[in-house]
């Protein structure tokens, strides 16, 4: 407690600054209806009288012009151009007679004599109408002429200091260069220049000093990985799903791509199309369709009981509002469940937004019982990869033409066999045959392999069958054995029983091998009745990984149906087919796409493996965890085969293979089809050549299967072939769907035009078109944002009628006119920021005009603002040295209190120690239920939804984290130890070397005379008390030499965290 109220009364009495209030812009000297009246309006009127036709009053509204000039219900006109007298608007702000006057008393709003006298004079100037700002077209606003001539650097200077001069106000002087170039590597970077760095950039006189830093802080890789952290906060990246279990994903690489896009200087409007429809460019690329993994970032859920399509809906909607939020700086999310209430979008172009984005083949829920990455998915390849790959898939093609040439190379050999007269032999490969009759102890017997046996569970009733005896399902009860609960995606099978069903079935299990449909995305395999037809399927994570099938027929009620489903383990859905009494069904194929594992084994998810493998792992008949059972069903003689039967032993299985024998005593009565049904016989049975061949088969297949079971997927987007029908959805529920729409944009803004592609991808391109003015707006704002602090528009999500105005508009538009002409070349329009005066300017101002303008909104100083929760970890560990500078890969977990995992669920948290503590603070691990504590406290987002501008908080709790948290107590000694071996282990010398390292200046007088007393006060109780500093010095990964004066590391290493917890250190000046 010394220590700390040292530290604390320290930093209170030298280095605090006052906390910023917010401060409104005057009034423009002309009355501009954007600017003056519509702030008005749409703060006091919409809610009645705006775009939100369910609460609209008096049959008019004031948000168009035809409307607002037009009879209202009363039959008054609201406003007459030109006569404010007969302006009912007028004669209602201005009554004194509670039940007249507008606003209504009870709403609690009220306008000023101000407000009310601009709206009498725009109404008698003629009341010119305007559409929405932001709206609009770019103005290409010509550059205004200044008085003083030789401050601007460029034109962003000319649009400053133009609106300085309106308000009586000169700029700042610029800042010095230690500050600049602090200033400038920190919003480049995210890290503080190197003391080297800052001599260097002070001793070059040349003219070119300055840009040739810029250019050389624009070339740093660092410059990707500063800019990728606000990306990733508006696409609310994690390496989590979310909600209750809030396990791992792997996202990082389309978070390393981002990084990479910024450094190779992606153009804009290259790296927005990319994310929103990088899968529908032409012959699109990997990186093209990695970029998509932007629309999937959401959080999703495998939350039991929860509703898939409810939560898939979520995930549609926030794709919509993100969207919204970070390409048009819109709430559209507004008008999800009515019509937006202050902004012209209806509910109908919410929906017609939505339908953008909701085609795509996802569940709502992911896998709680395995690691299935939700479909749809890409693979993430190495060329190394993508060579053994390829040459797998040679090989299974070798091996498909040597069996194809083997089947018309084995024709005499069949011929020879007939003339043998052969008979007919137990087909080979039954491994399981139940004849379901009875019990035996506890066990139900297998005929084909008496150890591997049968059980039930919940009593299935033994009553009259095809054969003997069948098994009665409730529902929930079943019939179970490890018996053909083993086969992969490369293994061929037969399962076939006799079934019978009371009724037409919406949903009932048959069989299956899985541990559950929606809570293991229904991997393995499966027969089904859905809606009355069969359904059989092989899975690896549905709906996008498997094939899917189903019968055209209704399957027949109440009549026994030897039902057969055959695999020829190909992992295609024509190697699947269903029989009904021997003879093959016409089939739909509703998937056909397994690509991956269909086992549980090798998963790395937060379960207990080996428990789901062994419930999963075994053939079920009539029942499912969390799903419909066969209520009422009856099956009989199950019998499973570990290979493909033919369609002459599958129709044989009727009648006890009566049928083989009599087609080979046929001889010259055969017809040809009977033959050849005969020779596929042969071939599968008494064909030594062929067994051989496709033995090769299973073998290519299984080399292929393990090597792509090992490469890493990644969820993306992909069109559905037939495109899903959206509609409106009354109150926003997913369940009240409402009138169909089709996909469109809003009716404000410019439309698409018949040219694009009514998909993401001409959603995109509308988006960066010529005539879309609002996406490079909203781009250029959050830039200008990065570097300032603020906005030109202090609401960057909200760009509509209740957002605020943009402090200077011409500005503005100018930069997003040239961002655009530039070929949207973000390093370009960072560069020409930078490179302003404005942004050279000293943040040092008079208080009178700190009072004036707190939030610096009139540009008539330097940026000054707390640095992100990133460059405050990511500084303390470079200027200690401890910084692993190391770009991309998996996320790394650094330190956070023990315990925080294990509150929010089973997960544990195991710290990555030594370089995954060191990595910067973009690959840090990111739990959104539990994010690092010590980032969220200097507000860094949870990444739960979309951000485009974090808060800033200033609390005790900050500089408890800097002083406390082994992150910077682990910092601030190892620059203490490697002080101590400097400056002839002089401390005045090491604590000035400190300071200056850690806030890029050197102290004053008086600042070393404190630190210097910090130090001796730290070393006489240290020394005291030696096992307090031998238990100091522990903390952390890093280790000093040994030889170390203990008490005078660690007193050294108390004044270093005081540096670090310096106003100034965490202050981007």
């Amino acid at each position: 407690m010394k220590l700390l109220l040292s530290i604390v009364v320290i930093l209170a009495s030298l280095f605090s600054t006052p906390l910023e209030s917010t401060w409104g812009d005057g009034q423009s000297a002309s009355i501009d209806y954007n600017f003056d009246i519509k702030p008005i309006l749409s703060d006091r009127c919409y809610t009645c009288h705006g775009p939100d036709e369910e609460n609209r009053q008096g049959g008019f509204r004031l948000d168009q012009l035809e409307s607002a000039t037009g009879e209202a219900d009363s039959g008054e006109h609201p406003i007459v151009p030109g006569d404010p007298e007969s302006s009912e608007l007028i004669s209602r702000i201005t009554s004194s007679d509670p039940d007249m006057r507008m606003p209504p008393v009870d709403s609690n709003l009220s306008m000023t004599e101000e407000e009310m006298g601009l709206l009498r004079q725009w109404i008698e100037q003629g009341a010119e109408w305007k559409a929405h700002w932001s709206f609009l077209p770019l103005n290409a606003a010509e550059v205004q002429p200044v008085e003083q001539t030789d401050w601007p650097r460029n034109e962003i200077d000319s649009f400053v200091l133009a609106k300085l001069q309106t308000e009586g106000l000169s700029p700042a002087l610029e800042a010095n260069r230690s500050t600049l170039i602090r200033r400038l590597t920190y919003d480049l970077t995210g890290l503080p220049p190197t003391l080297e760095q800052i001599d260097a950039f002070e001793a070059d006189k040349s003219p070119e000093a300055y840009e040739k830093l810029v250019d050389r802080l624009l070339a740093s890789s660092r410059y990707g990985e500063r800019m990728a952290v606000d990306w990733l906060d508006l696409a609310r990246y994690a390496d989590t799903y979310g909600y209750q279990e809030d396990r791992y994903r792997e996202t990082w690489p389309w978070r390393d791509w981002v990084i990479k896009s910024f450094n190779e200087n992606m153009p804009y409007d290259q790296f927005i199309t990319w994310q929103l429809a990088g899968d529908l460019l032409p012959d699109a690329t990997d990186e093209q369709i990695l970029a998509t993994a932007f629309n999937r970032l959401h959080r999703q859920t495998s939350e039991g009981g929860s509703v898939e399509e409810e939560f898939r809906t979520e995930y549609v909607v926030d794709r919509v509002d993100t969207f919204g939020a970070a390409f048009l700086g819109l709430t559209i999310g507004c008008a999800r469940c009515h019509d937006h209430k202050f902004d012209p979008i209806s509910q109908k172009e919410y929906y017609q937004l939505f339908a953008f984005f909701d085609n795509i083949d996802e569940s709502g829920l992911y896998s709680y019982f395995t690691s299935s990455t939700p479909t749809p998915t890409m693979t993430l390849t190495t060329e190394e990869e993508k060579q053994t790959l390829k040459n797998l898939r040679d090989r299974i093609a070798r091996a498909q033409e040597e069996l194809d040439n083997t089947i018309v190379d084995q024709r005499a050999s069949f011929d020879v066999w007939l003339n043998t007269s052969p008979s007919h032999t137990k087909s080979v490969g039954l491994i399981g045959d139940f004849s379901l009759d009875r019990l035996e102890g506890e066990n139900v017997p297998n005929r084909a392999q008496p150890e591997q046996t049968g059980q039930l569970d919940e009593n299935p009733k033994f009553v009259e069958g095809k054969h003997g005896k069948a098994l009665k399902f409730s529902g929930e009860n079943n019939f179970s054995t490890r018996v053909g609960g083993d086969f992969t995606r490369c293994d061929p099978f037969t399962i076939s029983l006799w079934v019978k069903t009371p009724d037409v079935k919406d949903r009932a299990v048959i069989w299956h091998r899985s541990r559950a449909s929606i809570d293991a995305g229904s991997r393995g395999y499966e027969l089904l009745i859905e809606d009355g037809k069969m359904t059989a399927s092989l899975v690896h994570f549905l709906p996008g990984n498997g094939i899917v099938i189903r019968t055209e027929q209704l399957f027949p009620i109440d009549q026994w149906v030897q039902v057969t489903v055959t695999y020829d383990g190909s992992s295609q859905a024509d190697g699947l087919q269903i029989y009904w009494d021997g003879q093959p069904m016409k089939c739909n194929v509703e998937r056909d796409n397994l690509t991956r594992q269909i086992v549980y084994t090798d998963e790395s998810n937060e379960v207990d493996t080996n428990k789901v493998a062994e419930i999963a792992h075994q053939l079920v008949l009539g029942q499912r965890f969390r799903d419909r059972g066969f209520m009422g069903g009856l099956v009989d003689e199950l019998k499973v085969y570990n290979r493909e039967l033919s369609e002459l032993e599958v129709a044989s299985l009727l009648d006890d293979a009566k049928t083989i024998q009599q087609l080979i005593k046929k001889a010259q009565q055969r017809s040809p089809q009977e033959t050849d049904q005969l020779y596929d016989y042969y071939l599968r049975n008494h064909s030594s050549e062929y067994a051989v061949k496709l033995a090769a088969l299973y073998e290519a297949r299984k080399a292929y299967a393990d090597a792509y079971d090992k490469t890493r997927q990644l969820m993306v987007m992909k069109e559905m072939p037939e495109k899903r029908p959206t509609f409106l959805l009354a109150r926003g529920a997913y369940d009240a769907p409402a009138d169909p729409v089709s996909a469109a944009t809003l009716d404000c803004l410019p439309p698409m035009g018949d040219s694009l592609p009514n998909n993401r991808l001409g959603l995109a391109r509308w988006l960066t078109g010529s005539s879309q003015a609002l996406t490079a707006r909203v781009a250029v704002n959050r830039f200008w944002q990065s570097l300032f602090g603020e906005g030109l528009v202090a609401t960057p999500l909200d760009f509509g009628s209740q957002g605020t105005l943009p402090t200077h508009p011409a500005l503005l538009d100018w930069l997003s006119e040239s961002f655009v002409e530039s070929g949207w070349d973000v390093k370009k329009l960072m560069k020409t920021i930078v490179m302003s005066a404005t942004y050279r300017q000293s943040s040092v101002c008079e208080p009178e005009l700190r009072e004036r303008d707190p939030l610096n909104t009139l540009l008539a100083r330097g940026p000054r603002h707390r640095l992100s929760a990133e460059a405050i970890r990511d500084s303390a560990l470079f200027t200690s040295g401890l910084l692993i500078e190391k770009i991309g890969g998996p996320p790394v977990k650094p330190y956070q209190p023990a315990g925080l995992w294990e509150e929010k669920g089973s997960a544990t948290y195991e710290r990555d120690k030594e370089e995954g503590s060191h990595r910067r603070s973009i690959y840090s691990f990111w739990k959104r239920t539990s994010p690092l504590p010590s980032m969220m406290t200097f507000d860094a987002s949870d990444r739960e939804v979309c951000v485009v501008k974090r808060q800033t908080t200033a609390t005790p709790l900050q500089s408890l984290v800097l002083l406390n948290d082994p992150q910077y107590v682990e910092a601030s000694r190892a620059l203490a130890d490697k002080l101590s071996e400097r400056a002839d282990k002089d401390i005045r010398e090491q604590v000035n070397l400190a300071f200056e390292k850690v806030t890029s200046r050197l102290p004053t007088l008086a600042e070393l005379d404190i630190l210097l007393d910090l130090y001796a006060e730290q070393f006489e109780m240290f020394q005291s008390e030696p096992e307090k500093a031998d238990e100091f010095l522990k903390i952390g990964d890093y280790r000093y030499q040994t030889e170390k004066n203990e008490p005078s590391l660690a007193a050294l290493t108390v004044v270093v965290e005081a540096i670090m917890n310096l106003h100034e250190s965490v202050t981007k000046q």
